[in-house]
């Protein structure tokens, strides 16, 4: 189904209200599902959004939480999410830290018991755009197995780095596991089969369907170094929010648990060093390509440009997801009439 953004970010925000989200906090929500669409993350896009509804029905999200906070020091902000939607909850967070980057040069919010965040880059490319430095890092369920292992043990456990520059900063995104399990999933829908390498099934073995994989483990990126890195970012977060870890995480990727992974965030005030931040990712695009139709680019291009294609030329939603997401419209219109 090919539409424009402005109508996936509509029927988006319908299907939330009227689940109880309000208005607001459903914009916010649906901003954060359409952009990656826009982007090309389809993985943490609208097919996220019936998953997300049936949490909301069923008590396991919070359709009016926006978060807990307790300052532990003058730039130290615990939050307990309380179950509230992910952006909902961080952007609330990230925002109360960003005068005490300002003033202090470091600011940290740790949170608990929140629900998916998506893409982290949106929140990091957010503050980037303020002029701080962001990293963010968050925890899942076990989906990953271990560097010469067949059983998932960690999440995927991405991270998020943002750094200003002009007309737009460093925006790098990315798992610690080879794809994202909701990269499972879009491809599951779409019935198109998983690239060899990626994934496990229950067994332990490789495979490349993904509806095997959903049952089974993700391996690590870069083999023992990725392996290490998502380990080690996990323990991290873990230590710092003390939230779940591993095998005992849930609530991303199901209906009926409570979600209690843990997310972190750090900004970083700076002494004005756009201007050579700038000078030098223009430096590396005008470096010697491979291929010289592909000129080199530097995380964030790509789903910058992605993100204006959508803007001027619409998106793709999967058809069965986007039947499915018209028809629930189709039901909540019909009971709102009938009260």
């Amino acid at each position: 189904m090919h539409t424009d953004l402005l109508t996936a970010q509509a029927l988006a925000e319908r299907l939330l209200i009227t689940a109880g989200v309000p208005a607001p906090a459903a914009a916010q929500q649906a901003e954060l599902l359409v952009v990656a669409e826009a982007k090309g993350m389809p993985s943490h896009g609208l097919l996220r959004l019936p998953r997300l509804l049936r949490r909301l029905a069923n008590g396991t999200a919070s359709p009016t939480s926006t978060g807990r906070h307790h300052w532990s020091g003058p730039s130290y902000l615990t939050v307990d999410g309380e179950q509230g939607l992910g952006p909902v909850v961080a952007v609330r967070a990230l925002e109360a830290i960003v005068p005490a980057a300002e003033q202090y040069g470091v600011a940290v919010c740790s949170i608990t018991n929140n629900n998916h965040l998506g893409m982290l880059g949106y929140y990091a490319g957010r503050m980037a755009d303020r002029g701080l430095v962001c990293l963010g890092i968050t925890t899942s369920e076990a989906l990953v197995h271990p560097w010469g292992g067949t059983e998932a043990m960690l999440g995927t456990n991405p991270l998020a780095l943002a750094v200003p520059a002009r007309p737009a900063p460093l925006v790098l995104d990315m798992a610690t596991s080879q794809i994202s399990m909701g990269k499972v999933h879009d491809h599951a829908l779409r019935g198109v089969p998983l690239e060899p390498g990626w994934a496990l099934d229950a067994k332990g073995n490789e495979t490349i369907d993904p509806d095997a994989a959903k049952d089974g483990s993700i391996a690590p990126f870069g083999g023992a170094k990725g392996y290490g890195l998502g380990l080690g970012l996990g323990a991290m977060v873990t230590f710092l929010t003390g939230a779940a870890y591993g095998t005992a995480v849930g609530g991303t990727l199901d209906d009926d648990h409570l979600s209690n992974k843990g997310d972190l965030f750090i900004l970083l005030s700076g002494g004005g060093g756009r201007h050579s931040t700038t000078e030098y990712l223009d430096q590396v695009r005008r470096s010697r390509p491979a291929d010289p139709a592909s000129p080199v680019a530097v995380p964030g291009d790509g789903a910058r440009t992605r993100y204006h294609e959508s803007v001027a030329h619409g998106i793709e939603i999967a058809d069965d997801l986007w039947r499915e997401l018209t028809a629930l419209d189709a039901e909540r219109r019909e009971a709102v009439l009938a009260d």
